[in-house]
């Protein structure tokens, strides 16, 4: 990543979460000539990344955004006004139609939820002169991941239909299939896993008119392969005449935005502890989910620099602990700590635990630090009853 300006982000008022534009479009334009090099159709994941401010900017490069659920259909089609997919482990009934109104694109997880709603779809398409499509998403019970949470390919999955669950009778009007098994991946492994899907379910591929290869695939990354991704889709759209669609949510602003807090207290207990204005626990849950350690402009691994601590959030959850680092001078009240690659599963995954409050969202660029969004006590208790 390249190296933040610290004066101008150590001006924020903490904690904020602040997202350079610049990055941001560094990595659009990387997906954008994928596209174009490609063929292939990238759709911004809103479970990973929802910063619709940005969603104008986002729709300059990319076709449009895949959800999770009907807020987020509703947030893609409200604020980019592009194309709108959608995929969930089931549907209720009592929204169906809101989701109809909002997308172009239905992913069901199984057969039987497909049989249930087809004909809601066609009456729907009929009725007002649209197309949304529909498609089933697989599982190839192939998977490279090695975190339990994140494999949609485990053993007794809930994640889509295994091969010897389907028919070719299930797949009657279906426009296009799915399969999402990657997390944080390279191009390599999509190669691989479309061996897998091929040898299971090719003999669907002549009545579709498109697949989404899914999330998962770290194309923004500075290692990642981006040529065998291109080579991948290109001979994949070759073979069998279809659309192809990727689905990322991380790619799209890895390494684009920072946590900025401040020190507020230093404990000695066994070791130097620093209690910060933020919280693992509220505001980076993964760090706990993951689990991961987040980098922090300036810091090492601990015992690497002269000073070690570890960093502990403002909740009461024993567990709301950061990581240990190292630093070339010791900390004090009042520094700021900036953390990277903040803006992904951040925001999307924040709560306000304790009655914590959030951190503000603000976007940087030439001109400097612009505060989008700050959270009061009104936004703690109107979630409440």
């Amino acid at each position: 990543m390249n190296t933040p300006n610290i004066d101008i982000l150590s001006s924020v008022k903490t904690p904020a979460y602040v997202v350079d534009k610049r990055l941001l479009r560094k990595n659009l334009e990387l997906l954008a000539s994928v596209q174009q090099r490609s063929g292939c159709k990238i759709l911004l994941a809103l479970k990973g990344f929802s910063m619709h401010s940005l969603f104008p900017m986002i729709g300059e490069y990319l076709a449009g955004i895949t959800a999770s659920s009907l807020f987020e259909a509703r947030l893609g089609y409200e604020k980019m006004g592009k194309e709108v997919h959608i995929y969930a482990p089931a549907f209720r009934d009592d929204e169906f139609d809101a989701i109809l109104h909002c997308c172009n694109h239905i992913v069901f997880n199984s057969a039987a939820q497909y049989r249930h709603f087809k004909e809601r779809v066609e009456e729907f398409n009929r009725h007002n002169n649209r197309s949304v499509e529909c498609a089933l998403r697989l599982n190839p019970q192939y998977t490279e991941q090695r975190v339990a949470i994140y494999d949609p390919c485990a053993p007794c999955s809930r994640l889509g239909a295994v091969a010897s669950s389907i028919t070719p009778a299930d797949l009657e009007g279906l426009s296009g299939l799915h399969f999402h098994t990657m997390c944080e991946q390279n191009s390599d492994t999509l190669e691989r896993t479309l061996v897998r899907v091929e040898e299971q379910f090719s003999q669907y591929f002549g009545g579709i008119k498109w697949i989404n290869f899914g999330g998962g695939h770290h194309i923004t990354r500075a290692d990642y392969d981006v040529e065998r991704l291109i080579r991948v889709i290109n001979g994949f759209r070759a073979k069998y005449g279809l659309d192809v669609y990727l689905e990322p949510g991380e790619a799209i602003a890895l390494n684009t935005g920072f946590l900025v807090a401040s020190v507020l207290d230093i404990v000695d207990n066994g070791m130097q502890l620093a209690l910060v204005d933020t919280s693992a626990a509220c505001h980076m849950p993964d760090v706990l989910e993951m689990p991961y350690r987040p980098q922090i402009v300036g810091a090492g691994e601990p015992d690497e620099k002269p000073f070690t601590y570890r960093l502990g959030g403002m909740t009461c959850l024993a567990g709301d602990v950061i990581g240990d680092y190292s630093f070339d001078k010791p900390l004090a009240p009042g520094d700021k700590l900036i953390f990277t690659d903040m803006a992904h599963y951040t925001m999307v995954k924040n709560n306000m635990f304790n009655g914590v409050n959030l951190p503000a969202i603000a976007v940087m660029d030439e001109s400097g630090i612009t505060v989008i969004r700050e959270f009061d006590f009104q936004d703690y208790a109107s979630r409440l009853s």
